[in-house]
C-alpha cells in the first residue's frame, strides 16, 4: 500500500481522483469504493444510502449517497454499467467506510458497459499516485491534518 500525504492509496486500484473514488476489476465486475482521502475528509460517516441492484448507471452518475457529520455527497460511478451488488453491510455499519475503505467498506459492484474505454480515463499505478499527490497538494489535502 502506498502512502500519499499520509493517506493510504493502493497502487493497484484505478482512481477517479477529483471524486475520491476507486475501482478494482475482479473478473467480469468492477468493485467501487471511496478512498482513504474521502473518508478522512468526511470524518465519521453516519449514513450510506445506495442505489438498487439492477440499476444501469452512466459514468459519473451516483451509486448512492454518503453522509457524515460535516458532509453529504454522492458516490459517483467511475465507469458506466449495471449495479450487480451493493454492500448491504454499510447500512448497518456505515463506519466501515472509515475503518476499511478498500476492504469491507466497498460500496458497489458494477458490470461495466465498456471497461476498456471508461478505465482509460482513470489513473492507476505510479502515474495514478502522482496524479493524486498533485491534486492533494493543489487542494492542501493531507490525512495527517484530518486525524
Amino acid at each position: 500500500m502506498a502512502t500519499v500525504n499520509e493517506c493510504n492509496l493502493p497502487d493497484d486500484l484505478f482512481y477517479l481522483v477529483e471524486k475520491h473514488v476507486w475501482a478494482r476489476p475482479e473478473g467480469d465486475v468492477v468493485v467501487v469504493g471511496l478512498t482513504d482521502v474521502a473518508q478522512n475528509l468526511a470524518k465519521s460517516i453516519i449514513s450510506v444510502t445506495l442505489k438498487k441492484q439492477g440499476k444501469m448507471l452512466a459514468k459519473g452518475k451516483s451509486l448512492g449517497t454518503v453522509e457524515s457529520g460535516k458532509w453529504v455527497g454522492p458516490v459517483p460511478a467511475p465507469v458506466a454499467g449495471e449495479i450487480v451488488a451493493v454492500n448491504d453491510a454499510l447500512a448497518a455499519d456505515p463506519g466501515l467506510l472509515n475503518s476499511d475503505p478498500y476492504g469491507d467498506g466497498w460500496v458497489a459492484k458494477l458490470a461495466p458497459t465498456d471497461w476498456d474505454t471508461d478505465s482509460a480515463e482513470l489513473v492507476t499505478g505510479q502515474p495514478g499516485l502522482d496524479a493524486y499527490k498533485a491534486f492533494m497538494d493543489a487542494e492542501g489535502i493531507s490525512c495527517a491534518d484530518a486525524a
